[in-house]
């Protein structure tokens, strides 16, 4: 920018940030923002920073006094390395971004699938999440409440209160191959929330995602793509199997993110079905030549 277009530039900010047209400077700096952030780099902390920051910083998001929910999967006894869970590095990082604008309250939930003592301790999440301050708390069964979700699969079903009592949610899955769905992400990982006997819904799997994924709306997502889990998923356990990336994902859009975390496995997001189940009722965008991707090394 020369003296000429910053002194320009800084008369508009003085005088309200107007300019001819009726658009502020903010909203041209706004339209600019990405709709999905990819962040590729060694670090964890900084690739889940350098993301949220590209869709505008964790401000933008988070508000002071407010409290959130962060949803990662700790669906399974199983380490870091072994990809069955959400990185903990991830998690910290956004357990740390969430104090930092203020959060009053940080908790971070899910209801695993094998003894929620070892999956908590063993996925690394609850040590990582609990030194920053978080509440990190196995599900409480009076949490679950029947909840209307009226969808096509899912007409109601017990969902843990915490998520609707919260002022803001942060979904943070990992990308992983799943025997049913073919791969797990954003949208399968709602199935954390639900009370009950959760293995009926894979009879109509695609469409009770997308049900879930219509009742809940998350503030933020963020995909764990530090390592990815190729085959055996969703509990995995073989290191054969994992696939070391690097990677985080964000952005605001489930539908968006899991289309482009199909790319990651040499899929596409049509390819899943209830991806494009989710796109064909206006959940979101699973077309990635129609967002804006900024792709980022941290």
């Amino acid at each position: 920018m020369d003296r000429r277009k910053f002194l320009k530039m800084a008369a508009l900010t003085g005088a309200g940030l107007s300019i001819p047209n009726g658009l502020s400077v903010f909203a041209e700096a706004a339209s600019a923002r990405p709709d999905l952030a990819v962040a590729h780099g060694l670090s964890p902390e900084k690739n889940v920073k350098a993301a949220v920051d590209a869709l505008g910083g964790i401000s933008k998001f988070i508000s002071r006094g407010d409290i959130v929910v962060i949803k990662p999967n700790i669906g399974w006894d199983r380490t870091p390395e072994q990809a069955g869970n959400t990185n903990p590095e991830v998690v910290a990082a956004m357990v740390r971004l969430c104090f930092e604008a203020g959060a009053k309250k940080v908790r971070v939930f899910d209801r695993p699938v094998n003894d929620p003592r070892r999956c908590f301790v063993q996925s690394g999440i609850a040590p990582a999440a609990a030194a920053l301050g978080a509440n990190v708390d196995y599900a409480d069964e009076r949490k679950f409440r029947d909840m209307d979700i009226g969808g096509t699969a899912l007409k109601s079903w017990p969902l843990y209160t915490e998520i609707f009592e919260a002022d803001k949610v942060i979904n943070i899955p990992i990308a992983k191959h799943h025997g049913l769905a073919k791969l797990t992400m954003s949208m399968k990982n709602w199935m954390g929330v639900m009370g009950g006997q959760r293995r009926q819904i894979h009879q109509k799997l695609d469409e009770s995602l997308v049900d879930l994924s219509r009742k809940i709306k998350p503030t933020l997502t963020i995909l764990d793509a530090v390592r990815i889990l190729t085959a055996n998923g969703p509990q995995g356990g073989s290191l054969v199997d994992v696939k070391k990336l690097d990677m985080v994902i964000a952005g605001v859009d489930q539908v968006a993110i899991d289309s482009y975390g199909a790319t990651l496995f040499g899929m596409k997001g049509s390819d899943l079905g209830y991806v494009r189940m989710a796109h064909q009722l206006g959940v979101g965008q699973m077309d990635l030549a129609k967002i804006k991707i900024r792709k980022i090394q941290a």
